[in-house]
């Protein structure tokens, strides 16, 4: 079945694609969003669970450099629709925002779904077609773009087309990276999708692992080479996961698909000074379990104590016969050796996609013209603390003004 001429296609409503949407609409254009799932903005609405992170407060510069590499290739979009604007555009959907102590900025419902729905709400009374349950399959021989839907297999041609289809983290919730595949048989290069801000394996022991279990490590700092992160981790059945590790996630993943393994030091007690930390451990335990001793003086939770035994039960040293200075040093860099990166499908975000050598400033894909990316696909990693956010909606934001950019070119002017 072949559809009506639409003049722009979004396919993927994330925070991208709406995005781009908007901005196209604001150009007075026809716009469908496409997506595959039975709702928009789902990975979104799970972003948004435990308060959503939309973006941080700290001076631009530093920002920017947080995307590593791909910060030259992203700069001017994020210039463009700074954090700064995004919180303006949040507020003017009736959600203002405010600044946490860590310097990350959210909305003060501290949830995404009053913000989406007011998002819709204006993409509505903008025109903003909305086509669900339609799953982007790519292009037939005409150039039109094809779609599985609920009534059967469609065709649609449009003028210019913008994908924001997401990674394949949490491809339960309609990213599945399964464009990859579409475009690269196009000859668009891309880089190999690998998980971003996550997990890593660790071969527990059978007594450490049922024990501890999804307990946090809380006020710690981590460390990998030149590398060092604070913050929380949660041990996990299979390994380690949570913020401060999701820190050094880009570095931990590249060292274990080079060598099969990394070996990250968690400082337990990291604020307190090794002279005054050897004091405390010098002290007598009279008849205190050794645990209960370590307890009180170096003020260790029950799964730090558990983290240290791990790491003395893997040489076969006793870690009570440890002298005071030894012990110290391992409390403040105990060595966890990492032997496997978490699947794609539980990672927070996606790091590889199109190679920015295949995009035009306007962020169109040169070898498809009039086809623009924006979001997750494209090949480019942040942190989380709102770096995540911020660049899919300043790219969603770019693609949505370079294909304007492209129909304006297109049209001959009177």
């Amino acid at each position: 079945m072949t559809t009506s001429n639409t003049q722009i296609a979004v396919i993927g409503a994330g925070p991208a694609g709406l995005m781009a949407a908007e901005v196209l609409a604001q150009g007075g254009v026809g716009v469908t969003v496409y997506d595959a799932m039975p709702s928009a903005g789902r990975k979104f609405l799970m972003a948004g669970r435990g308060g959503l992170n939309l973006t941080h407060s700290e001076a631009l510069p530093v920002f920017l450099a947080r995307y590593r590499a791909a910060m030259p290739k992203l700069a001017a979009a994020i210039e463009a629709f700074p954090p700064d604007r995004l919180r303006q555009w949040s507020e003017e959907l009736g959600q203002p925002t405010f600044i946490g102590s860590s310097g990350r900025v959210f909305p003060r419902a501290f949830k995404a779904s009053p913000l989406l729905r007011a998002w819709l709400r204006r993409l509505d009374s903008m025109g903003v077609q909305l086509k669900l349950r339609h799953r982007w399959t790519g292009w037939d021989e005409q150039g039109r773009l094809v779609f599985d839907s609920p009534d059967g297999q469609r065709a649609t041609e449009v003028r210019a087309t913008v994908l924001a289809l997401g990674g394949a983290s949490w491809p339960r919730l309609g990213s599945d990276g399964g464009w990859a595949e579409t475009l690269g048989s196009k000859g668009v290069a891309i880089s190999p999708l690998r998980p971003a801000n996550c997990g890593f394996a660790v071969a527990w022991s059978g007594i450490f692992r049922d024990r501890f279990e999804g307990q946090p490590l809380k006020g710690i700092e981590l460390t990998f080479g030149p590398h060092r992160a604070r913050g929380e981790a949660i041990v996990t059945r299979t390994g380690i996961e949570g913020g401060a590790i999701y820190a050094l996630s880009a570095d931990l993943r590249e060292a274990i698909l080079s060598s099969g393994q990394a070996t990250l030091h968690i400082a337990l007690r990291p604020d307190l000074a090794t002279n005054e930390l050897v004091a405390r451990l010098s002290a007598p335990k009279g008849k205190q379990s050794f645990s209960n001793w370590l307890r009180k003086a170096a003020h260790l939770s029950p799964v730090g104590i558990g983290l240290l035994q791990e790491a003395a039960v893997a040489p076969g040293a006793s870690l009570s016969s440890l002298p005071a200075e030894k012990l110290a040093g391992l409390i403040n860099a105990v060595p966890v050796r990492l032997n496997g990166v978490a699947p794609i499908a539980r990672a927070i975000s996606t790091a590889g996609g199109i190679a920015f050598d295949e995009l035009d400033a306007d962020f169109m894909i040169r070898r498809l013209p009039g086809v623009f990316a924006a979001g997750e696909m494209l090949d480019w990693e942040a942190p989380t603390g709102g770096y995540l956010l911020q660049a899919s909606f300043a790219t969603g934001a770019a693609a949505g003004r370079g294909a304007l950019n492209w129909l304006n070119e297109a049209t001959p002017s009177n």
